[in-house]
């Protein structure tokens, strides 16, 4: 079976050019569906890696260096659509810019069930993300909690000295740092540590 292919230069050109249009609708449509999967996840690290939004950075060693000058950090802890009672163990603590804190939450699962979830985080003003910095934090992986398991988890975090010299940051004396549960669907699940 033959295929019927214009015998018409012009003709020729037309059906040429019309293929070639044809290659770059599809290259772009699924350039297209690559970025908005992509872009998730990119937004996710562009955010973490600059601050932005307040989005908090994960750090692999503290300061040398503490300053004298302190900031009081607030505590708020929520859940979405999670049978959890989740709450923070302090509502404030004041640390100085550089001191390594610890500060616990935790979660009591009020089901008959597991329940697999995943914390969002961030910190108010957004001014500050860049210079808040978690050592360790149950936010980096999904934690489990089993049927009517309490978990105790612990967050190590430091506000980078710098603070004290961003004119957006130097004379703001509080940040909020919050998080949020959410029900985890497309991750295997890490159990939490009992407590």
């Amino acid at each position: 079976m033959s295929r019927n292919v214009p015998s018409d230069p012009a003709a020729q050109a037309i059906t040429r050019r019309n293929r070639k249009v044809a290659l770059i609708v599809v290259a772009v449509f699924f350039g297209m569906v690559g970025a908005a999967y992509a872009s998730i996840p990119l937004y996710r690290a562009f955010c973490q890696a600059t601050g932005f939004d307040g989005t908090v950075s994960r750090a692999k060693v503290a300061p040398k260096a503490t300053l004298e000058k302190t900031v009081t950090v607030r505590f708020d802890a929520n859940t979405r659509d999670l049978p959890w009672d989740f709450t923070a163990e302090q509502t404030a603590q004041d640390v100085k810019l550089g001191e390594t804190k610890l500060a616990f939450f935790k979660v009591v699962n009020t089901s008959d069930k597991p329940v697999t979830a995943r914390a969002t985080f961030n910190v108010v003003p957004e001014q500050a993300g860049p210079y808040f910095k978690k050592l360790q934090c149950f936010c980096f992986s999904d934690q489990t909690i089993g049927p009517k398991q309490t978990v105790e988890m612990p967050v190590l975090y430091f506000i980078d000295p710098k603070y004290a010299d961003d004119f957006e940051t130097r004379t703001k004396a509080e940040v909020t740092l919050s998080y949020t549960f959410y029900p985890a669907t497309d991750v295997p699940a890490t159990p939490a540590p009992k407590g």
